[in-house]
């Protein structure tokens, strides 16, 4: 089956490396990571072979949510740098071919932004509307209450009283979040002017926050009441708003389309394949690419990201196979990743972080992840094989706000009995995003290498002895040298991996717990890859005529007699010409 034919762009080509800026590398010693410190290693960078940066929030914020509250978009966290240090790591990468995405958080700003005093200094103030503001309501006893009845993403109600002027803002996150109002014109424009400060540096291009937040029913009704909780989802009401696409395409033509940039879209709540493709479809001229997030939400129980659903093999090839399948249908693009920094690690949750399995779940994720159509994300760390924290790590190793919410909540209405809170802390010890948080591990002195000071501004894992940078440099059968091997082969062999077309093999032909598929070029050229996703050994017996060996975590006897045999957590990748 040949490929259709796709345009060839830079940022489907991109090999995008995630930065976490606080836990990356510690230039000043006061257990911070900053952007010195990036400067520093961005030899290390180039020397993966990953050509783009994508770096999380830098901009001036109290940090009540590590950054996602900002208070200037054209200033820095002072112990992150300036303006000048973040120019000083543009022009840089750029002199070694490497491209920098910002984070753009513009769903909301926190409270101590200039836009939001001036908001809520009148209700005659010209900024009044630049964020969401409505009187309360009143119960049949004369009681105060809330416009509506959503509930805050973090927990707790959406809604936040101000006495001085006697209404409510919206705030979907942390009550010092508050949400902008992306009906005001006036306050697009703004937001628009602080995107080309960036852009102007030499910026390109965006990830793009909570993206698919800005437009809410103009209603605001309240959200179906589904438990007995005080405050209900208002998601279907505050996700893909009726001007949602408005607001993109605005943004595009008026600002994105002045420059050379990729976009990418965090798009929350909303994952069918109409909906994304009302985003990505080139006719659309909206985004380039979106993190629909249900390959991170693998794990998450039907109530919660804290409930129990454990991690099966037929869950990522459901969703493998969705969007790779979808994208070719109306000319969109995907984003390939398995980490974030909102999410536990994959290899302890999709595969194994136990020491015998490790390196083989590490390099098996590392061929998922440069195998497939779409732009592949990796984030800091996970070059390495750096997992979660492990089970020895208690609750209060947990410092995350949403976490420690949820985890506080359970508590309280468990009366407060922490010998009850085992199934929470399991959980936790998955999905908990301190675990994408994590120090880089650099190497084997104190700290990991990551900071002189002697406490970091979060716990390093204690792992970090045996898995960090150093020991893993000069090592091609390391993590490291595999994931290094398999960035340059996706470059090689772009028509085949990145423009190439994608075939599910099905079940039957694999196994429940083998993921397979195929990938065609243009040309013929024509690549078969299979992963086991357990720690059994897994037999593929479909014929394969005509396939060599290309590539594998395991040995060259995996591939004879008619059959493909996949060690624990093994990967295989045939090909022909």
């Amino acid at each position: 089956m040949a490929s259709h034919q796709v345009e060839k762009t830079w940022w489907k080509e991109a090999i995008v490396y995630q930065i976490y800026p606080a836990s990356f590398s510690d230039s000043n010693g006061d257990g911070l990571g900053d952007v010195r410190g990036i400067i520093n290693k961005v030899p290390y960078i180039k020397s993966l072979g990953v050509n783009t940066i994508w770096l999380s929030p830098i901009y001036a914020s109290p940090q009540k949510d590590m950054g996602y509250d900002v208070s200037d978009y054209r200033s820095i966290h002072a112990p992150y740098g300036t303006v000048e240090d973040v120019q000083e790591l543009i022009d840089l990468l750029h002199a070694n071919d490497i491209r920098l995405l910002m984070d753009l958080v513009v769903n909301h700003t926190s409270d101590e932004h200039a836009w939001f005093k001036e908001s809520r200094s009148s209700k005659t103030n010209p900024k009044r509307d630049w964020y969401i503001w409505r009187d309360p309501k009143y119960d049949a006893r004369g009681q105060r209450k809330e416009p509506n009845n959503w509930a805050s993403i973090f927990g707790g109600p959406a809604w936040q009283f101000d006495e001085h002027t006697g209404q409510y803002y919206l705030a979907l996150f942390l009550p010092s979040q508050p949400d902008l109002n992306w009906e005001s014109e006036d306050m697009r424009r703004a937001a628009h002017d602080d995107m080309r400060f960036w852009l102007d540096r030499g910026v390109d291009g965006f990830r793009i926050d909570s993206m698919n937040l800005m437009s809410k029913h103009p209603d605001l009704p309240d959200g179906k009441i589904i438990n007995e909780e005080p405050y209900q989802s208002g998601a279907e009401f505050f996700a893909s708003g009726p001007r949602m696409h408005d607001y993109i395409r605005e943004m595009r033509t008026k600002v994105f389309d002045k420059y050379n940039i990729m976009t990418v879209g965090e798009l929350g709540f909303t994952k069918d394949e109409n909906s994304v493709r009302e985003y990505v479809a080139k006719d659309r001229h909206e985004l380039n690419m979106l993190f629909t997030g249900d390959i991170v939400d693998m794990d998450f129980g039907v109530e919660a990201k804290y409930g129990r659903n454990d991690f099966h093999p037929r869950k990522i090839r459901h969703l493998t196979n969705l969007w790779q399948e979808a994208m070719p249908k109306f000319d969109g693009w995907n984003t390939v990743y398995l980490d974030n920094h909102d999410s536990g690690r994959s290899i302890t949750r999709y595969a194994s972080d136990a020491p015998e399995y490790r390196a083989s779940s590490a390099k098996m994720l590392a061929t998922y992840l440069t195998t497939l159509s779409g732009t592949p994300f990796l984030l800091a760390g996970q070059e390495i094989g750096m997992a979660n924290l492990g089970k020895e790590y208690g609750a209060e190793a947990y410092i995350d706000v949403e976490g420690k919410n949820y985890y506080n909540k359970v508590l309280k209405a468990r009366g407060g009995e922490v010998g009850q809170m085992g199934d929470v802390l399991r959980e936790l010890q998955l999905k908990a995003r301190d675990h994408g948080r994590l120090p880089m591990q650099w190497d084997s002195s104190a700290n990991a290498g990551f900071t002189t000071a002697s406490e970091p501004w979060m716990i390093v894992n204690k792992d970090y002895t045996e898995w960090n940078v150093e020991s893993q440099l000069d090592n091609p059968g390391s993590v490291m040298g595999y994931w290094k091997e398999m960035i340059a082969m996706r470059k090689k062999m772009a028509d085949l991996f990145v423009y190439g077309s994608y075939v599910a093999l099905s079940e039957e032909d694999t196994g429940e717990m083998v993921l397979g598929y195929e990938r065609v070029s243009q040309t013929g050229q024509k690549a078969v890859v299979l992963l086991n996703f357990s720690d059994a050994e897994q037999k593929v017996l479909k014929q394969f005529e005509h396939l060599t060996l290309l590539f594998s975590n395991q040995d060259e006897s995996c591939v004879g007699d008619g059959e493909v045999v996949l060690q624990p957590f093994g990967a295989v990748v045939l090909y022909s010409a």
